[in-house]
């Protein structure tokens, strides 16, 4: 066994909520010990980090890999270097793909591809309803059996009632999770912005915050109806929140997740018709932002992902109503989180509390913490060193990211899955 030993450290705990100067002891692919009292005898290797932060790798809920039927724009294996350059340790990904992964064939394909190709944990969802059309609900048992983590038909919101409340129903006897876009369909139909002055003078078709809300008060009651744990995978609005601290009130097995990009940007960031701003649901209102930055902050919102939807050059260099939606985001996920962090409205181990520790919780892990004979899933990382993005640096094979050229503070210097490091320089 080899073992090594990373010394001057700020361990970020985010089970604790602590952060604690300290080394920490990796061996066999977990955790061995960790504190100010680590035993450094008979360690093959030790590293001096020079106080660098060291945390768990983070759970990347909602990742589009384009593999089947769209490898040009994200494959598994630029996915997972992606990845692994951002500090994501694992990714779970999206069934939206072509075709959708709604058998347990086209399931067992992307978990083989995943394992072959990435040099990070891969863990996929599979499709609620077959060809994510929301008419018939797939072979639920059977996909839980070939490694199917949740279900979920992403931005297609399924509008049959009867037939979703089939598949919750069936998902609780087979205690699977269940995650839901929430979106009034009619009323999102075609929109790219939020309604308000804003979209009024930019002339995009919008939608009212409302949509969002009345999706959530539908799913709300399908969920306490049949049972069944669901997340709502991005919660963006201030209208959409007491519906959710109601649901938990209730005790419904209810969590909520929201995307970087509803985190740190607003709809005015669109400016000129920019489409790399364009995503689903569209960019909401400064004050829709600082409410879901709080909810994140107080916990009512568990999780914070990348929604990482890779898109090709000519897809997005369209008219901003024709234009797809969707930004990269696997390698910006913690730059870009940061400055949540340095703007005063998260601390360190409340930030991996939603990027690590609550979505391994969800889906049942062993990762996103630091703790003896936890995985040795982490990532280290300056959470100070500033830089400009350049997004033909990326690793993505798909360059549609929001923050090309912009500053940014934070870099990953080394990340560990299992006790090997995947990304950086060696220590």
């Amino acid at each position: 066994m080899t073992t090594t030993l990373l010394t001057n450290v700020l361990l970020i705990d985010p089970e604790a909520g602590t952060e604690t100067e300290g080394s920490l002891l990796i061996g066999e692919g977990v955790i061995l010990s960790l504190g100010d009292a680590v035993d450094a005898t008979d360690v093959d290797e030790v590293f001096d980090c020079r106080g660098l932060c060291l945390a768990p790798g983070i759970v990347d809920i909602g990742v589009k890999v384009c593999e089947p039927g769209e490898r040009h724009k994200e494959s598994f294996g630029t996915a997972g270097r992606a990845a692994a350059a951002g500090g994501v340790t694992t990714i779970v990904t999206r069934p939206d793909t072509h075709p959708a992964i709604d058998s347990p064939e086209t399931l067992e394909f992307v978990a083989r591809r995943g394992r072959e190709d990435a040099p990070v944990r891969v863990l996929p969802m599979a499709a609620l309803t077959k060809g994510r059309n929301g008419r018939e609900m797939t072979e639920i048992g059977f996909l839980l059996d070939a490694g199917a983590v949740a279900f979920t038909d992403c931005d297609h919101v399924i509008t049959d009632t009867k037939v979703l409340t089939r598949a919750l129903t069936y998902a609780k006897a087979r205690n699977a999770l269940v995650i839901g876009h929430i979106q009034e369909p009619g009323l999102s139909a075609g929109a790219c912005a939020t309604s308000g002055k804003f979209a009024a003078l930019r002339g995009l078709p919008a939608v009212s915050p409302m949509a969002e809300r009345m999706g959530i008060d539908r799913d709300v009651s399908l969920i306490e109806m049949t049972g069944v744990r669901y997340h709502f995978d991005q919660v963006t609005t201030a209208r959409a929140l007491p519906a959710l601290e109601r649901a938990r009130k209730n005790g419904l097995a209810v969590t909520a997740g929201v995307s970087i990009h509803h985190l740190t940007l607003n709809e005015y960031d669109v400016a000129d018709y920019r489409t790399f701003f364009k995503v689903k649901p569209p960019l909401r209102s400064e004050d829709d932002r600082q409410a879901v930055v709080a909810a994140v902050a107080s916990g009512l919102i568990d999780i914070i992902s990348s929604m990482h939807t890779p898109q090709d050059e000519e897809s997005k260099r369209l008219p901003f109503e024709e234009a797809a939606s969707g930004a990269v985001a696997l390698e910006t996920l913690l730059p870009a989180a940061m400055r949540l962090v340095h703007a005063g409205d998260l601390d360190l181990p409340t930030l991996f509390r939603a990027l690590s520790l609550n979505p391994s919780k969800l889906l049942g892990l062993d990762t996103g913490r630091l703790a003896v004979g936890a995985p040795a899933d982490l990532v280290l990382f300056d959470p100070h060193a500033p830089f400009v993005l350049d997004r033909f640096a990326m690793l993505s094979k798909s360059k549609n990211t929001p923050f090309d050229s912009a500053r940014m503070q934070g870099r990953v210097r080394a990340t560990w899955v299992g006790g090997q490091q995947v990304h950086g320089k060696p220590l």
